[in-house]
């Protein structure tokens, strides 16, 4: 896991910079999650690859505590920043097949803008189920192949959108060995879900109005709201660009642990 948490680090550009052109896909996200966790409450969430802490205010609503979990060093000290203040909060330099929490230790695990960078993910699913307690509860999101324009687009050459994950960086950057940067079949995703004996018992498409143009003609209020309304329905047919599972880790829960 070096060289991949080298390149965070390396990685000159600001992920809060990156976000200051993308409030339409923060607020999709902060919806869906707010949709997946209603009603709930948890003692111990990990936001496994939270970068500087994006949604960590979000999972505060819900949880007790918050542990950040992010193999970036960089990333860590802009969460020091960005959460100054946010009591609850705890900051782990860790990857997400490789965490060092304890087993059945947490309560409610997210992952979500992390996916796209594991071409293989079944060390972090694994991981997931391992530190959740029985009966604990994880938000996974997938930057999702089979959206419904990619769907078009590989009918159009009579094709299938394949199970296998594709590599959407461009031949320089795959050239110069850049972060890696996948999309995955929300089909596949599942499997590997279930494989890991996680649970899927909920989807929502986010994101599914993502468009400069209609960012440009819709107020950001009107789009956020038409948003909401729609990431249940366009689940069912996988039509957005991002995809969240609601998951869950068979079995009752047990006592806490630190």
């Amino acid at each position: 896991m070096a060289q991949r948490t080298n390149q965070y680090d390396d990685n000159p550009q600001s992920y809060r910079t990156y976000w200051v052109s993308r409030g339409y896909e923060h607020d999709a996200e902060v919806a869906a999650l707010r949709r997946l966790l209603e009603g709930r409450h948890f003692g111990h969430a990990a936001d496994v690859g939270g970068g500087y802490g994006r949604l960590v205010p979000v999972l505060r609503e819900f949880a007790d505590r918050v542990t950040l979990v992010d193999a970036s060093r960089k990333q860590l000290n802009d969460a020091e920043v960005y959460l100054k203040g946010l009591a609850g909060v705890s900051m782990r330099l860790m990857s997400a097949d490789g965490l060092g929490l304890h087993s059945a230790s947490v309560d409610l695990v997210t992952l979500i803008r992390v996916m796209h960078h594991l071409p293989d993910p079944r060390g972090a699913l694994a991981e997931i189920a391992r530190v959740l307690r029985p009966g604990g509860t994880a938000v996974v999101e997938t930057a999702n192949l089979a959206h419904a324009a990619n769907r078009l687009r590989y009918a159009a050459h009579r094709r299938r959108v394949p199970l296998s994950p594709v590599d959407i960086r461009s031949a320089e950057n795959r050239e110069r060995d850049s972060i890696p940067f996948v999309n995955h079949h929300p089909r596949t995703v599942a499997g590997q879900l279930e494989a890991a004996g996680l649970r899927v018992e909920r989807r929502l498409s986010v994101s599914n109005l993502r468009s400069a143009r209609l960012k440009r003609v819709v107020p950001h209020s009107a789009l956020v709201r038409a948003e909401g309304a729609l990431q249940s329905p366009l689940a069912r047919v996988g039509f957005g660009p991002s995809i969240f599972f609601l998951v869950r880790k068979p079995g009752l829960a047990g006592p806490s642990r630190a």
